[in-house]
């Protein structure tokens, strides 16, 4: 099937399907309507099954790892195709890609063995987590255990102490830090972009894994004896 071939055979399905704006879209990802889609590359076919998908206007569009096998500059194609032809339309999309999203979502979800952890917009989660890094005079003697909540991903080094605020508020994580440690010397704060915090909360749920985990072993042991 060819590409106008492959255009073509979709449009009956569609009672909104625009054959103008499908040809402007063809036009603009510079798809050739005579080209067989098997010998498309892997990212003209992927223009051509995004431009079969604009055609007739969606309010939703469903994108499942789309930049996967993409090089760079047809990553941005798609993506600044996407966002200049789906005006009204939700967009969806599950990608571990994380850099790409990042440049465009508006909003983000985490998803953890099956069940959704969190959604919110880009700028409130991007704003609320943060690495913090902390020099005192010498070895703390806070346990962990005595640490915020919202602490994770908690580090001690002799007199460095490193963790990730997910709920970062200056005053008051300044305020936790200066009751907790008693001589501090330096305290570094640093954003993080959606692929650290996405490692943050990747590592963070395993180490409770873990730690169940190690509990029930104990709890088995315990019945057992």
């Amino acid at each position: 099937m060819t590409v106008e071939g492959f255009m073509a055979y979709l449009k009956p399905f569609y009672p909104s399907w625009d054959s103008t704006r499908a040809e402007q879209l063809l036009r603009e990802f510079e798809l050739p309507p005579t080209r067989k889609l098997r010998n498309l590359s892997r990212g003209m076919r992927m223009k051509a099954a995004l431009a079969s998908s604009l055609a007739y206007r969606p309010r939703l569009i469903v994108m499942d790892e789309p930049f996967s096998g993409l090089d760079s500059l047809v990553r941005d194609e798609v993506i600044e195709g996407l966002l200049a032809n789906a005006e009204g339309a939700s967009i969806l999309i599950s990608s571990h890609d994380l850099a790409e999203i990042e440049s465009f979502a508006s909003h983000i979800g985490y998803l953890n063995r099956g069940r959704l952890q969190f959604s919110e917009e880009m700028a409130s989660l991007t704003e609320r987590f943060r690495e913090v890094e902390i020099t005192v005079d010498s070895q703390p003697r806070v346990p962990p255990s005595a640490w915020p909540t919202s602490w994770t991903n908690t580090e001690q080094s002799g007199s460095l102490v490193r963790f990730v605020e997910t709920q970062f508020e200056r005053e008051r994580t300044m305020a936790e830090v200066g009751q907790l440690f008693q001589g501090v010397k330096q305290v570094a704060v640093r954003a993080m972009p959606l692929r650290s915090i996405f490692v943050t909360l990747a590592k963070a749920s395993r180490s409770r894994r873990s730690t169940f985990s190690r509990r029930t072993s104990a709890t088995f042991a315990s019945k057992s004896e």
